[in-house]
Order: C-alpha cells, then structure tokens, then sequence
C-alpha cells in the first residue's frame, strides 16, 4: 500500500527530533577527535552552515524583488484613495505595535537566559555598534544601493525597493515592462526558496545536533519559554490591541466578533497560511459580520500581503531569544532597528514555506545577531506559526471592521444578528 510522503513541515519536525537525541548522545561522549573535530566541528557544522548560507543567499533577492512587487501592485491603493490609505496606516501601525510588544516581553521575561550558545562556533557577525537615532533614521536612506545589497544593508535595501515599486506604479503603463520583469523575478526567487528549503531538514538536523552536543538538555526549557512568551504576546496583541481598537474606531462587541470569525482563525491555524484563509475571511466578512464586499474584497488580500502582526511578535521575541543565548546585549538603537526592519520588510512577506525563516535571518542580519540561532527557532517553528497565523488573518478582519464601519458600509443587523 503507497504511504503519503511526508510534508515539509513533519520532515523538519523529524529532523528536530533525530538531531536533538543525536545532539544529546554525542554530549555524552568522551571528548576526542571523533566528538569535536569529526561530528560536531566536521558533519554537523558542515550541514548546519550550508544551509544558513543558502539562505542567507536569497535574503538580499528575495526582499528587493518582494518589496518592489508589493508597492508596484498598489496601484489599487491610489483607486480607492481614503480607504487605501486607512488601510496602510492601520496594517503598519498595528505591525509596529506588535514588534514592541514582542520586545517589552522580551527584555522582561528572558527567554534565552540560561541557553549558553557562547560556546558554539558561529559564522562571522558584526553586532551593531551603539548609533544615535537620528543617525540610524537618515542612513535608512543609501548613498550607494550597489553597496548597501553587497553589505547586506537590510534597511537601506528596503527603502530602495519601495521607492522602485512607487515609482513603477505611478509609471502606469510606461512601467509595465518592468513590472512584469519582476513578477517573473519574484516567481524565480520563490522557487529558489523552495530549492534551498528542501534542504531545511538536513540543515535543522546539522544546527540542533550541533547545539546539543555542545551544551546538553539546557536548551529544552528555553525553547519552551520562548514557545510561550510568543504565544503570550500573540494573546495581548488579540485582546489588548486589537480589543482597544475595536471598541474605540467601531464601538462594536469584541466577543461578538470573535465567536463570528473563529471559524476562520480555526481554518488559519490549521493550515499556517494566510493566503489559504482569504477566502474563509472573506465569506465571514460579508455574511456574519455584514461588510461590504467592496470594502473586503480590498482590505482582506491585502492584510494577507502586508499585515504580519503575529510574524512581527515572534520575530522581536525570537531576537531576543537569540541574542541572550549568545550574551549579546540588545541596546535600544538595536531595538529600533528591529522595530523599523520588520514592519517594513512585513510588506514583502511571502505566503510560501519558508520565506518567514529568510524574513528572521533578514532581521537577526539587521542587528548582526548570530543566525545560528535560526536552526533553533526553525526546529520548533510549526508550534508558533499556527498562532501566529492565526493573530495575522484576526488582524485583517479588524482593520476591515473598522474600515467598513468608519465608510458606513457595514450592515449592523447582520453584525449584531
């Protein structure tokens, strides 16, 4: 009888738990050759690197060509004028929210402390020196973009590509060359990323043995800390945020919403895709919560595009997971930098598998934080993606709401029925 092949996902799952029982078994032997030189310094560290280095391969591509993509097709926004913008400036300013709110729980709960990755061999990084704001403010802005992508310069990379993509879409007609040039791009890097992510078992396999031959079952308890303080801010974001906005922009029962558009959190949870949800979303919307289809059919596609408020919060928890397993202090100017890359990068994250792990290693770069530790988030990252997902497609609905309710376009009765 013929099995299924196993998804990606599971294959990885798999991979995390052979390497976490290989990384133990081989902490437990004596040191020599065979121990340090052949398995952990040898296999595991070759594994474990060529993997990091393929993705960091496709970060530069893959956010140029996804940003440019994503400012090129909102030609919609300037179309729809007020609702447009409404709509950006909710999405962005919610992201923000949720990165700080990761970062706060950070700071204070401390996910990382008591993981000692000091002693892992790491590729080479350059942790961010201390700048002033004003300074970190105007060097978003290149002076040569050439060597801003040949440095990795992540921030100045992203405000390039956004005014690419403006341009091109105020270029109208005179653009669409170009625009279709990079669609294909686009089309190209998503399927070098399913390339490299073929790979992803191997790699998590090489990372985790290697962390665990190194530093034994210390890394369980804050692996599931950091599993919890996600989930912690995902739940404030959901109730807090969310809850605040709700009721101050559309004086609407929060309870009620939710119980009407669970449904869909459920189908998002499931699948760990926005873009597989839409069309759940978008059927809610019109029937329990009686928005019109108009408002919706815009605000909802677009939310899956470029609203990653629960990706935001587990990208701020997980730098600080990763810089205190490595002692690496994460100074306010760093903060900020994780703040301005990931809300701006969120608008070219791509609903494909592993493009949330190169979004991660896009911002760990930002800060010159170790990408060793991606191979421990990657690991356990099925565990917070589900939520995750769920909090992004939540936040879509909300901003839609509160759209549709502020344009006199929401049907109350079928609301409050």
């Amino acid at each position: 009888m013929k099995q299924g092949k196993m998804n990606l996902t599971t294959k990885v799952l798999v991979a995390l738990g052979v390497g976490l029982v290989t990384g133990i078994l081989v902490y437990n032997l004596p040191a020599g050759t065979l121990k340090d030189t052949v398995l952990i310094n040898g296999l595991f560290q070759f594994l474990g690197q060529v993997f990091l280095r393929g993705i960091m391969m496709l970060v530069v591509p893959l956010v140029f060509v996804s940003l440019i993509n994503g400012a090129a097709n909102m030609g919609d926004v300037k179309k729809l004028g007020r609702v447009g913008s409404k709509t950006i400036i909710f999405y962005m300013s919610t992201t923000a929210v949720a990165i700080i709110i990761s970062l706060i729980l950070g700071v204070v709960l401390k996910p990382g402390v008591g993981l000692d990755m000091g002693a892992i061999q790491t590729v080479e990084t350059t942790i961010n020196q201390k700048a002033p704001l004003v300074q970190i403010l105007y060097e978003m802005v290149p002076n040569n973009i050439i060597s801003a992508m040949a440095n990795g310069s992540m921030l100045q990379i992203i405000v390039f590509a956004l005014l690419t993509g403006v341009g091109l879409s105020l270029l109208g007609e005179k653009g669409e060359y170009l625009t279709d040039l990079f669609q294909k791009l686009n089309d190209l890097i998503m399927k070098l990323v399913e390339i490299v992510m073929l790979f992803a078992p191997i790699g998590v396999f090489g990372l985790i043995a290697k962390t665990f031959a190194t530093v034994g079952y210390s890394a369980l308890i804050p692996l599931m800390k950091y599993v919890g303080i996600v989930y912690l801010g995902l739940l404030i974001h959901a109730t807090v945020i969310y809850g605040s906005l709700f009721k101050v922009f559309a004086g609407l029962s929060l309870r009620k919403f939710y119980k009407k558009f669970s449904p869909a959190m459920f189908v998002a949870f499931s699948t760990a895709s926005s873009n597989a949800t839409i069309p759940f979303s978008l059927d809610i919307c019109e029937k329990e919560l009686g928005i019109s289809k108009e408002i919706s059919s815009f605000t909802i596609p677009l939310g899956a595009t470029i609203n990653m408020d629960g990706t935001a919060i587990m990208q701020g928890v997980a730098s600080l997971f990763i810089a205190q397993a490595y002692g690496i202090e994460m100074t306010l100017p760093m903060m900020l930098t994780v703040v301005l890359t990931a809300t701006l990068a969120s608008i070219g994250t791509a609903g494909v598998p592993g493009a949330g792990a190169i979004m991660l290693s896009m911002v760990l770069q930002s800060v010159g934080l170790p990408l060793e530790g991606l191979g421990l988030i990657m690991g356990i990252d099925r565990l917070v993606d589900m939520g995750r997902t769920s909090i992004n497609v939540t936040g879509d609905a909300v901003c839609t709401s509160i759209i549709a309710k502020s344009e006199n376009a929401m049907d109350l009765e079928v609301f409050n029925s």
